[in-house]
């Protein structure tokens, strides 16, 4: 839409500049144009500062508390944004959580234990794809499911996930692979 205003107003200008003589070009004709750029600039607005502002402002209350307790009983607190996996979540505040298959449903070394059956209860139900992967998952326990496969919502606010005391690693000397 600019490009267009843009071109329009260059259309203009080329043919007033071809009807007026060579001195008026540069005393008179640059204001009117500076004047017709100004007006389609202001007919259209640019700036996102304002959105921006607004979002950040909103954006701590989209935000759900959730705390991993890993092997050793320490608990790590994070705040999660409404629709991130907890495996990204614990990816980018340094939790422990493998997802060695990143999210795709190929493995189960995200597998985490959804500490309150009433948390448990609010997720949507698993998948047969995530089902599968679980009866891979060492240490299953009645309310495990996939990190990769928790999304962040109000409705798990304060939901507490532990991580079990191993998993099935791909590799056999123990390699982590670093989440990209």
């Amino acid at each position: 839409m600019f490009i267009s205003k843009f071109s329009l107003l260059a259309a203009h200008a080329i043919k007033d500049l071809v009807k007026a003589p060579s001195s008026t070009w540069r005393t008179s004709y640059v204001p009117v144009i500076q004047n017709s750029y100004a007006q389609a600039l202001r007919q259209k607005s640019f700036c996102t500062t304002a959105k921006k502002v607004s979002e950040e402002g909103s954006e701590e209350k989209q935000k759900v508390s959730v705390t991993f307790v890993d092997k050793d009983g320490e608990e790590i607190h994070v705040k999660v944004p409404f629709g991130m996996s907890m495996l990204e979540a614990a990816h980018e505040n340094d939790v422990e959580l493998e997802g060695a298959c990143e999210g795709s449903l190929a493995c189960s070394t995200c597998h985490v234990i959804v500490m309150d059956v009433d948390y448990y209860n609010k997720l949507e139900d698993p998948a047969d794809e995530e089902n599968d992967m679980l009866d891979l998952a060492f240490g299953l326990t009645d309310t495990s499911r996939l990190g990769c496969q928790i999304i962040a919502k109000p409705e798990i606010d304060g939901i507490r996930l532990a991580l079990p005391v191993a998993t099935r690693n791909f590799a056999v000397d123990g390699y982590k692979p670093k989440p990209h």
